[in-house]
């Protein structure tokens, strides 16, 4: 008699991303989005800078300070991580993302990567909480068998749905009322 043996899950791709926060000039507590550069699978779509680990990354927090330096010039010295966030895996591609939710020291000017960055976004957190950013659509996007409902916030014109909503969403609550020392 033969054993059974479970169907394996694919291998995920190790990846990690900064949830970068500060307060501007004002004292508005602000986040820092990157808008993908069009092409490739997240063309377009809103994000947290970071990427896939490489062989050289000691660990998943080296990957997410090296692809915030590279892609919008935000220095590992500028970077203060207040807590490691609940690791998540993407629905569609394939990928197992480490999030750090980190105060920030904002540079004078971002320097962006713009084969990967189109535009940084500075939202405020207080927008971001307001029930009127908050919404939820059916969507069929190419490559989904069917529709979905998704959830998302909106980012002026933009949407930020999918794994970096899924970041968000529990953090933006907990950042509002004040449970790390922006």
């Amino acid at each position: 008699m033969s054993e059974v043996v479970p169907e394996q899950a694919p291998r995920r791709r190790e990846a990690a991303v900064i949830v970068p926060v500060y307060r501007d000039a004002e004292g508005v507590t602000r986040l820092v989005l990157i808008r993908r550069s069009e092409g490739g699978r997240h063309g377009g779509q809103l994000a947290f800078p970071g990427g896939t680990r490489d062989r050289g990354d000691r660990d998943l927090l080296a990957t997410a300070l090296r692809e915030a330096e590279e892609e919008i010039g935000l220095a590992a010295a500028a970077i203060d991580v207040l807590e490691t966030l609940t690791p998540l895996d993407t629905r569609t591609t394939g990928f197992h993302i480490q999030p750090f939710l980190a105060r920030i020291t904002r540079p004078a000017t971002w320097r962006l990567a713009p084969d990967e960055v189109a535009e940084v976004l500075e939202p405020a957190l207080a927008d971001l909480a307001d029930p009127k950013a908050h919404g939820e659509e059916e969507w069929q996007l190419a490559g989904w068998p069917r529709a979905h409902r998704v959830e998302f916030y909106r980012v002026g014109p933009h949407h930020l749905w999918g794994a970096s909503y899924r970041m968000l969403s529990p953090v933006l609550p907990r950042l509002v009322a004040g449970d790390w020392r922006l």
